[in-house]
């Protein structure tokens, strides 16, 4: 497990229900967000230009997940237990999970309301499309987290 998993998963004991069990997560952020704070490599009319683009990007994805009826922050740390998927605020994390916490509960809704968790490899990072009662969103995540493993966790505790 991860060094920011494992931050994870001790933040998030606060939150769990009676016998409900810590599976996977995830940092991320609503897809969008790396876009709307990147640099003006291309010139600051670019820049402009992909940072309106972004932040809309963002904005879509925040309010999808809204009408799913599930909130995101940003970052936040995507979690499955036993018996819900979870969004938890985080503090930035400097890399390697180092001083990032976690903060507050943002949202929960039980795995029968979760239709699928996909995962996708993007540039240098990965994304993560989320389906909750037919409403999907997007986040983004680093190329080194173990998006593939919260999808894997969905997976078992949605046949268990």
């Amino acid at each position: 497990m991860a060094r920011s998993e494992a931050k994870i998963k001790d933040g998030a004991a606060a939150y769990l229900e009676d016998g409900e069990e810590f599976r996977a997560a995830v940092v991320a952020r609503p897809r969008g967000w790396t876009q709307s704070s990147a640099s003006a490599g291309g010139g600051a009319a670019a820049g402009m230009i992909g940072g309106a683009l972004g932040g809309r990007k963002q904005a879509q994805n925040v309010e999808a997940a809204q009408e799913s009826g599930f909130e995101l922050a940003s970052p936040m740390a995507l979690v499955v237990t036993s018996r819900r998927l979870m969004s938890l605020e985080v503090s930035a994390p400097v890399g390697l999970g180092i001083g990032m916490k976690v903060k507050r509960l943002v949202s929960a809704v039980p795995l029968a309301h979760v239709d699928s968790i996909e995962v996708k490899r993007l540039a240098v990072g990965k994304t993560i499309t989320v389906t909750i009662q037919g409403v999907p969103f997007a986040l983004e995540v680093g190329a080194g987290a173990n998006a593939s493993g919260v999808a894997e966790a969905f997976e078992r505790a949605a046949v268990a």
